[in-house]
């Protein structure tokens, strides 16, 4: 995509996949392959959100994600 546009690439790893344990993994790998954002759901209590509370992530994870993505970024030379 960015060899199209002049625009940033998100990726929406929690609509994405509709489910929670599958956000980090995939938001990783958007990191590694350049994306340049991610969008992703976070809830305090996800089992009584009123929509996406599947995909959601507690923010103790959303937390842990961050540190990983970071770790992804530095990983392949890319600034955070």
């Amino acid at each position: 995509m960015k060899e199209l546009t002049h625009l940033p690439v998100l990726v929406d790893p929690s609509h994405g996949t509709g489910k929670w344990d599958y956000v980090t993994p995939i938001a990783r790998a958007a990191v590694a392959a350049g994306a340049d954002g991610i969008m992703v759901e976070v809830h305090d209590n996800p089992e009584e959100a009123k929509s996406d509370g599947e995909q959601s992530l507690y923010p103790e994870r959303f937390v842990n994600l961050m540190k990983e993505i970071r770790a992804v970024a530095k990983a392949i030379g890319r600034d955070v």
